[in-house]
């Protein structure tokens, strides 16, 4: 299957920004690559970790927490990535900002390791919490907990847990979108063959009002 996605560098990718169209035959975007091979190192690093630290450290880091599960889901990220993909039809720009939550997430509470056991009760909560950010409209949670193999009693202590755990922070503005997206077109770089599609809308949104707002001023310094 051919893609459509451009190879582009960060910088083309702050001036030429557009939107996703979801049709019945898109291509998976490719920042779901990116974002699975991300993570996929994330977690390879913190096997090392727990391998070769001392057992306090070790005990520390892999304290059971709300997203532990207690079966390891028998499906890998990519797949899984690519399954929520496919239900929710969430555009590139949701991922991106998902990846944000995470970092911030990992970030406010540094005893928490991404791993084979929470990795994907993480993702589909930052991915729906990410929706309901960026969307306009979503489904619900109860939705998103069939998509993602868990009942909505499930999901909605997960996405509770979640927001207090990351202190309701949500907002991404677009210096901080664009500097995650370079980031992950840095990762293109390093792993190849990946291109970030030229869509996220939401940037593509932001970046229109800030122009709105600047020719406002200036007209206004005119008037004056």
């Amino acid at each position: 299957m051919a893609s459509s996605s451009l190879t582009i560098s960060p910088k083309k990718l702050r001036y030429d920004l557009y939107s996703y169209s979801y049709k019945e035959d898109s291509n998976i975007p490719l920042v779901i690559n990116v974002l699975a091979s991300l993570i996929e190192r994330n977690m390879a690093r913190t096997q090392r970790i727990v391998k070769n630290c001392s057992r306090a450290l070790s005990k520390a880091i892999s304290t059971n927490n709300i997203f532990d599960c207690r079966e390891i889901p028998d499906m890998t990220i990519q797949s899984y990535l690519e399954r929520i993909f496919r239900y929710t039809r969430a555009g590139p720009s949701v991922y991106v900002v998902a990846y944000v939550y995470i970092d911030r997430f990992c970030q406010n509470n540094p005893g928490f390791r991404i791993n084979s056991r929470n990795v994907h009760r993480l993702l589909i909560t930052t991915i729906m919490v990410a929706s309901k950010y960026v969307e306009d409209m979503n489904f619900r949670n109860s939705y998103f907990a069939k998509v993602g193999g868990l009942t909505t009693n499930e999901l909605n202590e997960l996405e509770l847990e979640f927001l207090f755990m990351m202190s309701f922070k949500l907002h991404v503005n677009l210096s901080v979108f664009e500097s995650y997206c370079c980031h992950l077109e840095r990762e293109v770089s390093i792993g190849g063959g990946y291109h970030i599609e030229k869509t996220l809308r939401c940037a593509e949104e932001i970046k229109g009002r800030q122009r709105e707002e600047r020719g406002y001023t200036q007209i206004t310094h005119v008037m004056l």
